[in-house]
């Protein structure tokens, strides 16, 4: 089977959408959430998409094929919080391999149906892999900002479990997303280099970071650049940036990022800003104008969506990706 560099090398490789969106319009309640196995469970449970994987298999199953329907090459396992440090808010620590094996095995089935109905057009698997939901260089009380919620070496046990599951359940690479603490990420990061040399084996690695304002840093105070080096030791398959901002205001970020690297790049930006409802209008259309940008400027080889994109989203973004040549690498003095 063609290998995920191959592509990379021949094409614009279209990443999916948001999960988050998708699920919304199925409108699941709480004993949806639940289903028949976790009905008794007592902690409330509506909010925790990632166990839909368990209660609602179907539905995630759906989202995956509709996104490579649209002309995704790449979706992403149904894992953002598989982390024992985000499934504490449930009290589902204990069930957090089964999670991400199954969300990658339903990904797993659904990308093999598709690339065997088209053998020209290979579909991937992207495990992904979250932020968490507590930050490793930042202190959240301001009456003491030398205390730190969580270490280095918890965010590394949480992060190798979730990476060891996610590579059994079939996954074709690894994406550790969203970062807004680049401490947490270098945790991930020796994670997957640690299972990966237990194991013997190689998997390729996506990294994606998230500008989250203005200033052009992340929460954590690092520049496109600094996020660049902290991260560049590891052999990667790519870098890029995904949510908080929509395709146009990234734009300026991914510039600098693209000139400043030997990685493939990747973009999955929000369809735009949210409105004051915390909604985004960014249309289809608007968002494929944006994403043409980037393509004209050779800056990405790797696009898709992120907070309010959803298959039609994709489709656009798949249309325009076609015309045009993937970035070529060019050496960094």
């Amino acid at each position: 089977m063609s290998t995920i560099t191959d592509e990379l090398k021949k094409r614009i490789l279209v990443l999916d959408g948001a999960m988050g969106t998708m699920l919304q319009q199925y409108s699941f309640k709480e004993e949806d959430f639940r289903g028949e196995r976790f009905k008794d469970y007592p902690s409330p449970l509506q909010g925790n998409n990632d166990l839909l994987s368990l209660t609602q298999p179907e539905a995630i199953a759906e989202i995956h094929a509709k996104y490579f329907e649209a002309g995704a090459d790449i979706v992403e396992t149904n894992t953002f919080s598989g982390t024992t440090i985000a499934m504490a808010d449930y009290d589902m620590e204990d069930l957090v391999y089964e999670l991400n094996f199954e969300s990658a095995k339903i990904a797993r089935e659904v990308a093999e149906k598709f690339t065997k109905e088209n053998p020209d057009k290979p579909r991937f698997v992207a495990g992904s892999i979250g932020p968490t939901n507590k930050t490793a260089s930042l202190s959240p009380d301001v009456n003491r900002p030398e205390y730190r919620a969580i270490t280095f070496n918890e965010l590394r046990i949480a992060y190798k479990q979730q990476v060891e599951a996610l590579i059994d359940g079939g996954v074709d690479m690894l994406l550790v997303e969203t970062i807004f603490d680049t401490l947490n990420a270098k945790a991930a990061l020796f994670a997957i280099e640690e299972v990966k040399e237990e194991r013997h084996i190689d998997i390729p690695i996506m990294v994606s970071g998230t500008i989250t304002d203005a200033s052009g840093r992340t929460l954590s105070g690092q520049t496109v650049e600094a996020f660049l080096a902290s991260i560049s030791h590891i052999p990667l398959l790519s870098v890029g940036f995904n949510c908080a901002l929509g395709a146009q205001q990234l734009k300026p970020y991914l510039q600098r990022l693209s000139e400043e690297t030997e990685f493939f790049t990747s973009a999955h930006p929000n369809a735009g800003l949210p409105n004051a409802f915390g909604e985004y209008e960014e249309t289809p259309k608007q968002m494929q104008g944006y994403i043409e940008d980037y393509l004209k400027d050779n800056l990405i080889n790797i696009i898709g969506g992120c907070c309010g994109t959803s298959p039609e989203h994709i489709k656009a973004i798949a249309e325009v990706a076609q015309k045009y040549k993937p970035r070529t690498i060019q050496e960094v003095a």
